[in-house]
């Protein structure tokens, strides 16, 4: 599912206008996106959370030359299902 697929679904089931849909789901990716971006967690209960972790520095190896190089520690968004999300698949 992308997410125009995401707008018609939320537009059908919650009987809004797609503008409208699109806007929640914009402010929907806004809020979390802000929220790990100041360092919080995002707990949505039945769905799961979503957390910002810290990938170490590392060597890594150029697939087409072998060389090695130096990949740069990085923060990255994570996200652990909840159990009823967990359950239903």
């Amino acid at each position: 599912m992308n997410k125009s697929e995401l707008i018609d679904a939320l537009a059908a089931g919650a009987d809004l206008t797609k503008a409208q849909a699109k806007k929640a789901i914009d402010c929907y990716h806004e809020t979390v996106a802000g929220a790990l971006a100041a360092g919080s967690r995002v707990e949505i209960v039945g769905f799961g959370s979503f957390s910002v972790t810290t990938r170490e520095a590392r060597t890594g190896r150029n697939p087409k030359t072998g060389a090695a190089l130096q990949i740069a520690a990085k923060k990255v968004a994570k996200f652990k299902p909840g159990k009823a999300l967990s359950d239903s698949l």
